[in-house]
């Protein structure tokens, strides 16, 4: 039986990366051109012919020939944040005949003429612009298939009313266009928004979008009748537009790099993850937590003890034994005695005369208990030397 793994030594992933890879890095071609030029036999690895695919190879170590032609080695991949002026182009170079600016020109890189923009901004608005010479990367971040949010702040004339945030929050049907002609109607993804300032001339809001079609910012305010004043992209997946002059440029950090490649991947796998798990109610949940005791029709069902360590019966009788022990050696608290509202048998006791004040009415005896009145001395007056009342 014929064996199915390769003829060439170049069948272990662990070398480095595909053949055909390496060879549309290079700029041979597309990836299923290069697929063919190997197929055809038209391709060389270290001397050795490489007609049959997978291959895998490093393309700083191995010595790749294509149609008697070196492969040169695969440029450095860079990414450059460019802070968009107005009046700009996001393109490379301008019509034939035009004189206006490109965001090619504002970027003095060693590696400039090998950089391109990912997607693009209008001619006025100004802001975030990625450039990379990553042609995968770039096509991740501007699909709509992969879901890379892109953040605008917007300035639009007048109140924003309730009424209109939902509406675009709820998706807006633009037209569709191709080839200079109008297709259709397409409705807008979900737009998340954020309310940044609000007056009665102007409003400032920041809007993420997970698509890209032309002008769609300012056609989709339109809509709902705020034309925009001023539009400015912020961020793009984890780059935010911080720290950069307008019209200056920097490189992205390893990091942000790192950030931007996982906001990539993590768009792409969003919408082929796994079903949903089906939402029980809470009658189900509690029947699923009980286990049948017995057999047949009479099988009763008795609620599943929770699992955990469980406490021993000794253990929790010495338990009641010292808490009994701590109450009885505690002192006990008298029993509350109940007053007495009402008269003894053997009637009122009786004044004793002798004592001062002893009978008679209160009137009689005065405040302080004692026979004369407050404020009377010896001699009859009071010390102020005003006759008292009588």
């Amino acid at each position: 039986m014929p064996s199915s793994r390769p003829s060439h030594p170049f069948a272990d992933a662990s070398r480095g990366e595909r053949l055909q890879r390496v060879m549309s890095d290079a700029g041979v071609g597309s990836r299923r051109a290069c697929e063919k030029l190997i197929e055809a036999g038209e391709v060389t690895v270290n001397g050795h012919l490489v007609a049959e695919l997978p291959a895998w190879v490093d393309p700083e170590r191995d010595r790749i020939v294509v149609q008697g032609k070196v492969v040169a080695e695969p440029e450095r991949r860079v990414y450059v944040l460019l802070n968009k002026p107005p009046r700009t182009l996001s393109t490379l170079k301008d019509e034939p005949g035009a004189d206006r600016r490109t965001v090619a020109e504002l970027v003095d890189h060693p590696l400039a003429s090998h950089l391109f923009p990912v997607g693009r901004l209008d001619y006025d608005t100004v802001g975030l612009v990625l450039m990379t010479n990553d042609g995968e990367l770039a096509n991740r971040l501007t699909h709509p298939r992969y879901g890379v949010p892109k953040t605008y702040r917007v300035v639009v004339r007048g109140a924003l009313d309730e009424e209109a945030v939902k509406a675009l929050e709820d998706g807006i049907y633009l037209a569709e266009r191709k080839a200079g002609q109008t297709v259709g109607a397409k409705r807008t993804s979900r737009v998340e928004i954020r309310l940044i300032h609000q007056d009665r001339a102007n409003t400032t809001l920041e809007l993420t979008l997970r698509e890209g079609r032309n002008r769609q910012v300012r056609r989709m305010m339109a809509a709902v009748g705020y034309p925009v004043r001023k539009l400015e992209r912020v961020g793009m997946g984890p780059i935010q537009l911080k720290g950069v002059a307008r019209g200056a440029w920097r490189e992205l950090t390893r990091e942000e790099v790192r950030l931007l490649k996982k906001a990539a991947a993590d768009g792409g796998d969003a919408g082929s993850g796994a079903p949903d798990k089906k939402i029980r109610s809470p009658k189900k949940e509690a029947a699923s937590e009980r286990k049948p005791v017995g057999r047949g029709r009479g099988a009763v069902a008795e609620p599943v003890e929770p699992e955990g360590p469980r406490i021993k019966r000794r253990t929790m009788k010495n338990a009641i034994n010292k808490a009994g022990k701590k109450d009885t050696g505690r002192a006990r608290p008298e029993p509350a005695r109940t007053k007495q509202t009402g008269a003894k048998p053997g009637g009122a006791k009786k004044p004793d005369a002798r004592k001062p004040g002893g009978g008679g009415p209160a009137s009689e005896r005065g405040s302080h208990g004692g026979g004369r009145p407050r404020g009377y001395g010896s001699g009859g007056r009071s010390s102020g030397g005003k006759r008292g009342r009588g």
